[in-house]
């Protein structure tokens, strides 16, 4: 087990304590002086010189007292930033923190710091990429900045972000010092933007943007291939005519519901439009069970629906196109007259 040193660990802290040594080294010297001159005879030079003394001596221990006071400062405003110091000796793996360090991992200050028991805070994914960006600092003397997950029992999940310096001597890494910050509040904001980009606001489901992204990775000759599924409910318009935009409203949600539970096996399940959806499915979804899934939509859209005390039924039209090296608007157009076909009969039902 590797003890948790002081918790003095900036580089001005440490300046402190040898400020202080350095206070402490002369003053012995200083009262026996001073103590010969008091009980000896009267010599102005020797009275002079240990006034001298006493004002240098008096200096560094200012110095000493300001470093200290600097670096207790520092140290409160890192906690209070949610953010601590961290050094680790090569080749040892000695580590050493500061206390705004140990509050980001919920450890007790006098907690022994091992570092595979910190190692297993970090997520698989996070603990990977760790691993590759330190093995690669140490080996090219170059810095690192990451965003890593970590879990504890008392922290629950949390994203921090580290940065890395590499200290060398002789040409060789000696260690690795830095920061760590508390990032979990940046991270959620970061995520919930990126989620309003992708996903439509009333369903919860991909928007189109995101849809034409993943479309474009199943076709094409480097495409991985799949399916493309485009639904269209019959009697959209007429809801909204009739019993008004809350029930249209309504009907999305509560078809988007059904369309999520029966395209479980799918990759991808977008609203691309008012009424239109999308869904994308992997090479490894046979045509059997596509086309098993889009009868099952089919059916599943008849089933009737609520508003308000009001009960009333849609029916959906399905196309199904395959993808077989087409470019993404060339597999979109397939589904879209596959769509119109089964439209052309008059709805409720698939084509492909």
């Amino acid at each position: 087990m590797e003890n948790a040193a002081d918790d003095t660990e900036l580089s001005f802290h440490r300046s402190g304590c040898r400020l202080a040594s350095a206070s402490q080294a002369p003053l012995y010297s200083l009262l026996e002086r001073l103590h010969a001159v008091l009980t000896g005879p009267f010599d102005r030079q020797t009275i002079w010189q240990l006034h001298r003394q006493i004002n240098q001596q008096a200096a560094l221990i200012r110095e000493a007292d300001i470093a200290l006071a600097g670096a207790e400062i520092f140290e409160r405003a890192s906690v209070a930033a949610s953010m601590g110091t961290w050094r680790c000796e090569l080749p040892s793996e000695q580590l050493t923190w500061s206390g705004g360090t140990y509050d980001l991992f919920g450890f007790h200050r006098s907690h022994g710091l091992v570092r595979g028991d910190i190692l297993r805070t970090y997520s698989e994914e996070s603990l990977a990429r760790l691993q590759k960006v330190r093995s690669d600092a140490i080996e090219t003397g170059s810095g690192f900045k990451l965003d890593a997950e970590i879990q504890g029992p008392d922290i629950g999940k949390r994203w921090i972000r580290i940065f890395a310096t590499v200290e060398r001597q002789n040409g060789e890494p000696i260690r690795l010092f830095g920061i760590k910050q508390d990032i979990t509040e940046e991270r959620t904001v970061f995520e919930h933007m990126r989620h309003l980009a992708e996903h439509d606001v009333m369903t919860g489901l991909a928007n189109r943007t995101q849809f034409q992204v993943q479309l474009a990775k199943i076709c094409g000759p480097s495409g991985s291939g799949g399916a493309l599924m485009l639904i269209d409910l019959d009697e959209f318009k007429e809801i909204n005519d009739t019993l008004g935009h809350g029930a249209g409203d309504e009907c999305l949600i509560e078809f988007t519901r059904r369309l999520s539970t029966i395209c479980q096996c799918a990759d991808l399940i977008a609203r691309i439009g008012g009424d239109e959806f999308a869904v994308l499915f992997s090479p490894a979804t046979d045509r059997h069970t596509i086309e098993r899934v889009a009868q099952r939509l089919v059916d599943a859209a008849k089933a009737p629906m609520n508003y308000s005390g009001s009960v009333f039924n849609v029916s959906a039209s399905v196309g199904v196109a395959f993808a077989e090296g087409e470019t993404p608007t060339a597999l979109f157009t397939k589904a879209d007259h596959a769509l119109y076909a089964a439209k052309a009969i008059g709805g409720d039902a698939f084509q492909g």
